[in-house]
């Protein structure tokens, strides 16, 4: 009898198996990537609303503690500020943000001045690192590294609020060339952590995605060597309203996680790695001559 139970399970479960992926298959690329993301993320909202997994704050300041080589990376600054104003005398030769995100940034929250210089995306774009040695040297001593690149934002551009895409990663800024180390506050970041107002991002309704909460959230302002670390996956936008360029460096970092859920974490971080959209993404990210 408990013989007989555990085949009909394991046929369900290769029936239940089966018709996802045929669902999967049929779908429009993009629907495809919008059900994979709410699942995923999915499984770190089930785990935080019961409290089994701390919430990140909107802002962690304190971050050494999880990710003590980017201590290394902040001594390198005055290096990697030098190797990103060489980079900015070429700066229309940059890579746009457009294409690191694939078809989903060519309209909305990407129809902005916005620039990269790539040198991670899942592996080391290795002809960009050499144009930036003393940078991607101090990249490559950082665990758990995903993503990697200056983010060149013009004057006077707004990055529209939005929600990231995976609930697995925290993202984390330096500064690089802030204008004026923003003295008068022109440059800023901007998020709203609360779980009501990320809860529409989920609303399978709501195909507008509310962003008017965006007014509460807390803002941070970049300077020149300094560190912050976020959770992308919260409502946020950010702006530089001033008359230069900004670059801070972005990095998106494994989250930190207990061990079960940090083994499923590695795997699709594995997955995504391999999936052929970031394939062809890290085709197009070289800066040439």
């Amino acid at each position: 009898m408990l013989l007989a139970l555990l085949a009909g399970l394991v046929l369900l479960l290769g029936v239940s198996v089966w018709a996802a992926k045929r669902r999967l298959d049929a779908m429009p690329e993009k629907a495809k990537k919008r059900l994979l993301k709410r699942k995923l993320n999915g499984v770190f909202v089930f785990l935080e609303e019961r409290g089994w997994l701390p919430r990140s704050p909107a802002f962690d300041r304190d971050y050494l503690r999880y990710y003590p080589a980017l201590a290394k990376l902040e001594a390198g600054y005055p290096a990697v500020r030098e190797e990103c104003l060489a980079l900015l005398e070429h700066r229309e030769r940059l890579t746009d943000i457009s294409v690191l995100g694939g078809s989903h940034t060519k309209a909305g929250i990407h129809t902005i001045d916005w620039k990269t210089f790539v040198f991670k995306s899942g592996d080391f774009v290795e002809e960009n690192c050499a144009r930036c040695p003393r940078t991607a040297e101090l990249l490559r001593e950082i665990p758990g590294l995903y993503t990697a690149f200056f983010s060149v934002l013009d004057p006077h551009q707004v990055i529209a609020p939005h929600w990231g895409y995976y609930k697995g990663i925290l993202r984390y800024h330096l500064g690089v060339v802030i204008p004026n180390d923003n003295a008068d506050g022109a440059c800023w970041l901007r998020v709203n952590a609360d779980p009501y107002a990320n809860a529409k991002e989920r609303d399978k309704k709501n195909s507008q995605r509310d962003t008017s909460s965006i007014v509460k959230g807390e803002v941070y302002h970049w300077h020149d060597g300094e560190g912050i670390v976020f959770d992308d996956s919260y409502l946020h936008d950010a702006g530089n309203g001033s008359d230069q360029v900004r670059v801070v460096l972005w990095l998106d970092l494994k989250r930190p996680l207990p061990l079960p859920l940090d083994l499923f974490n590695r795997l699709v971080g594995w997955v995504v790695k391999r999936e052929a959209s970031m394939q062809r993404i890290r085709r197009n990210l070289v800066v040439h001559d």
